[in-house]
């Protein structure tokens, strides 16, 4: 008896997703939700790319300026920026900063951060006899830089811009306490309007929002390792 009044209880709150425009409203938070993400990546792949070339540059006041910027995007929670930018600087500057914005600049920031620090690596570890040989071969620094060492960095660093993709668009989930309608406030704002009729409704809500969020970074996940593997084996 008690597993039937479970089963039944459990199918009463997957109905909860079919009740009006309950489904397509989650589906409208992810869209907010990889909006936020995906404008957030691609300002971050760009700034990442110029902040890792320029900290591995010979200027010590500009080295010591990019690394405490570095140390301070990864020592702060990402959702402690959030308040700051959406909190703090919006109100103390009398900024009018939406929470999508805020979000954005903040996802931007810690994005680039991490991303320069990618770029850095991959720069800093590239073999010396790799640029002695293209000079051998005559070419100039530039031609040395843009024939021999970009495509040598992009090639590593591939993979982990991917890996930070996911953690990126996983993240986007904290946007919902700056006051973002994405997926999980949605879902939140769904299982609160049936909270009395259907308490178990909580279970089939974010269990959707799981796979919705599984989806998205399963073929970035996936890709990432193809790519790693094949970086291994020399392809």
């Amino acid at each position: 008896m008690a597993s039937s009044e479970m089963f039944s209880a459990i199918q009463k709150s997957f109905q909860v997703l079919f009740m009006g425009r309950n489904f397509v409203r989650l589906l409208q938070g992810l869209w907010v939700t990889v909006w936020i993400a995906g404008v957030s990546v691609l300002l971050s792949l760009f700034f990442g790319c110029i902040l890792g070339a320029v900290m591995t540059g010979k200027n010590p006041v500009v080295k010591v300026l990019c690394r405490i910027y570095l140390e301070f995007m990864r020592i702060m929670p990402q959702l402690v920026l959030l308040f700051l930018a959406y909190f703090g600087v919006t109100r103390a500057f009398g900024l009018s900063l939406s929470g999508e914005m805020a979000s954005i600049w903040v996802f931007t920031l810690w994005g680039t951060a991490e991303m320069g620090d990618l770029v850095r690596g991959a720069l800093v570890s590239m073999p010396v006899h790799q640029y002695e040989s293209a000079r051998a071969l005559g070419l100039t620094e530039r031609q040395v830089f843009v024939h021999v060492i970009i495509p040598q960095t992009v090639r590593r660093l591939v993979p982990l811009a991917m890996n930070l993709v996911t953690r990126m668009v996983k993240t986007t989930s904290l946007v919902v306490f700056v006051g973002v309608i994405e997926v999980v406030k949605i879902g939140q704002q769904i299982i609160e309007a049936n909270r009395l009729t259907v308490p178990t409704a909580a279970i089939a809500v974010y269990l959707v929002i799981f796979f919705m969020y599984f989806l998205v970074c399963w073929p970035l996940s996936v890709l990432a390792g193809q790519l790693e593997k094949r970086q291994k084996l020399g392809v």
